[in-house]
């Protein structure tokens, strides 16, 4: 039987590389969703990172709760965008810019992960800005907590397997859940958050710049690359999806939960009672809380999620470019790998951190900073979204192919998604 009459599904299986499975779906029901739960849960708790809090904290001091509304509708759209990656990686076995390569071209490919490096680049500088803010709250210099977390980073991953490194960095992520708690110490207004979501003042350029922040905060470019390396890298088969489209919802609920909870916790606190308040570096975000939350407390609980927030989305970032990277250049790219088996994977790893810690070093206004950064994810949203669904629609086989009625309704959500992004940035930036 020659080629040309093969079918797409068995053309698939003829090519597809023999990958050792480390998760069985033969073992116990909740041994196989304890080992297939990750990818999705540390990727979304990343999404909530340093530079998503603070265009948070931003969102709710200057507009109340009219920025609440967009949080809400981007749970859903999150997941869609996220569960295309989990379908891509689990049929496929392969990353995202190993199958933009394949079915496109290097030159698209490189297109594709000059859109990621510059996305983890901007995201290294807010997360390491994080916790140098954090350092600050203390007394500790930027040198000493930037350094101890580099050191801290290099171990964690070039110490550890995959599944060792997501538990860590799922430990560490779940700091974030502290600002869900101040939240509702704040007591909310039931009656003002209604009327806060109802109105959204369109035409007002500096609330769209936000907006664009907020849609960039939440659907990021290396999320999409991470989460489909992970599921590469874990060895998950294709009879794992269900569990993993779990695991990935759960995960878009608990991150947009979190952002919500910051938005209500600044619009609450700052926003109503102390809205002139300087909010130009994350000591000045601190203590505009503290004094709705007890000195202490309200630098404990700030500072733990700050640097819960800081710590995964940063373990994340970097691995992201260096699975990236090794996508289309080929190098070997697996935590499974030795240093000195995979030693430009670990550069290229060690390489975001140093660059980010250097940048930060020299000075910047965090504030700024985050809120640019995510504009610019939204503008890189048409590049980024139209990958994954042409990929969802080319690279894969029946009957895990993107078809029928869902087909149109992600590209309807993708179209809407990137034209807002680029529009409310575009609109913000004049």
């Amino acid at each position: 039987m020659d080629a040309v009459s093969l079918s797409k599904k068995t053309l698939f299986e003829m090519e597809k590389p023999a990958v050792k499975t480390s998760v069985s779906p033969m073992i116990p029901s909740w041994k196989l969703v304890l080992a297939v739960m990750g990818p999705g849960l540390v990727v979304m708790l990343a999404d909530t990172d340093a530079g998503s809090v603070i265009v948070a904290a931003q969102s709710g001091a200057q507009w109340g709760y009219r920025l609440l509304l967009i949080q809400l509708l981007l749970m859903p759209i999150l997941y869609v965008v996220q569960e295309l990656t989990v379908r891509l990686g689990l049929v496929t076995r392969r990353g995202h810019g190993e199958l933009i390569s394949e079915h496109f071209g290097r030159g698209w490919a490189w297109l594709s992960i000059g859109t990621l490096l510059l996305s983890c680049l901007g995201a290294m500088l807010t997360e390491f800005s994080g916790i140098a803010g954090v350092g600050l709250l203390f007394g500790i210099s930027p040198w000493v907590s930037i350094s101890l977390t580099v050191v801290f980073l290099v171990i964690v991953v070039a110490t550890g397997s995959y599944r060792r490194v997501e538990l860590m960095a799922l430990l560490i992520g779940l700091f974030e859940l502290a600002f869900v708690a101040v939240a509702f110490v704040a007591h909310p207004s039931g009656t003002a958050l209604l009327s806060g979501m109802t109105h959204m003042p369109l035409n007002d350029h500096q609330y769209l710049f936000l907006l664009a922040s907020n849609v960039g905060a939440v659907i990021m470019p290396w999320m999409i690359f991470y989460q489909q390396s992970a599921v590469v890298d874990k060895k998950l088969e294709i009879s794992h999806l269900k569990l993993a489209r779990w695991d990935t919802a759960i995960g878009a609920i608990i991150t947009q939960v979190i952002m919500a909870a910051v938005l209500i916790l600044a619009a609450t606190t700052i926003g109503t009672k102390n809205p002139s308040a300087s909010l130009n570096t994350v000591q000045q975000i601190a203590d505009a809380l503290i004094p709705f939350l007890g000195t202490f407390w309200g630098k404990a609980i700030f500072a733990l999620g700050m640097l819960g927030a800081s710590l995964i989305a940063t373990i994340v970032v970097s691995l992201t470019a260096a699975w990236g990277l090794g996508e289309v250049t080929g190098f070997k790219r697996s935590l499974e790998h030795h240093p000195f088996e995979a030693p430009w994977f670990y550069i290229v790893y060690v390489a975001s951190l140093l660059i980010g810690a250097g940048i930060v070093l020299s000075g910047i206004n965090l504030v700024k900073l985050a809120v640019s950064v995510n504009v610019m994810n939204a503008l890189l949203l048409p590049i980024v979204l139209g990958f994954l669904f042409l990929l969802a629609r080319k690279a894969l086989p029946e009957p895990w192919h993107l078809q029928g009625w869902y087909a149109w309704v992600v590209g309807t959500v993708v179209l809407l998604t990137a034209g807002l992004g680029v529009y409310a940035g575009i609109m913000g930036l004049l």
